[in-house]
């Protein structure tokens, strides 16, 4: 079986949104600071990750409103996030329209973790979104952390890691930094 790993671009204070869940540049240009270093501000170096990213990946597990904010952005399309490659998403309400069979809605992450991990056989398991993240971390359900720290204080919003309960121990496997993002991996100690 492949790795469950939590995946996000972060600011520098902790948080995956800005103020009221924004998604936004908060000093009003439009762009998406925070994923910045995936297009416009992306060096050779950024690339690179993505891409690893990309290709290691085998499954998707992602929290209902990370899912419906994304749908809010102009759909999905005939696919998911990485076309064909399977998503789970966390719900307590399964939905009453159709998707594109890309998606299965299941309810609990554990549950939804077991299920991609079956999908994704070999390859890794990626978790998107904070609260799908901090629900799996304290059931032992994830083995790597990834977080691309951008250079921005955004003074609130949503913390990637507000609500643990409790002190996790973790190790430092990768450091690259590059002008958009410092880019850390970290296992997580059991």
């Amino acid at each position: 079986m492949g790795l469950v790993i939590c995946d996000m671009s972060v600011s520098l204070d902790g948080y995956v949104t800005g103020p009221n869940d924004s998604r936004t540049n908060p000093f009003g240009d439009g762009a998406t600071m925070l994923h910045d270093w995936l297009s416009t501000a992306a060096t050779d170096d950024d690339r690179a990750i993505l891409q690893e990213s990309v290709d290691g990946t085998g499954a998707i597990v992602m929290g209902r409103t990370s899912f419906e904010k994304n749908e809010g952005d102009g759909g999905w399309g005939d696919g998911g996030p990485m076309g064909d490659t399977p998503v789970l998403v966390v719900t307590h309400h399964p939905p009453t329209r159709s998707y594109p069979p890309v998606f299965s809605f299941v309810i609990g992450v554990a549950s939804a973790i077991e299920q991609a991990r079956a999908a994704a056989g070999d390859r890794t398991v990626g978790l998107f979104g904070a609260t799908v993240m901090q629900q799996a971390l304290p059931l032992g359900l994830v083995d790597e952390i990834h977080v691309h720290v951008v250079p921005v204080l955004l003074g609130g919003g949503t913390p990637l890691f507000g609500t643990l309960g409790s002190a996790l121990h973790l190790e430092r496997v990768d450091v690259r930094a590059t002008p958009a993002a410092t880019h850390l991996r970290f296992r997580v100690l059991r």
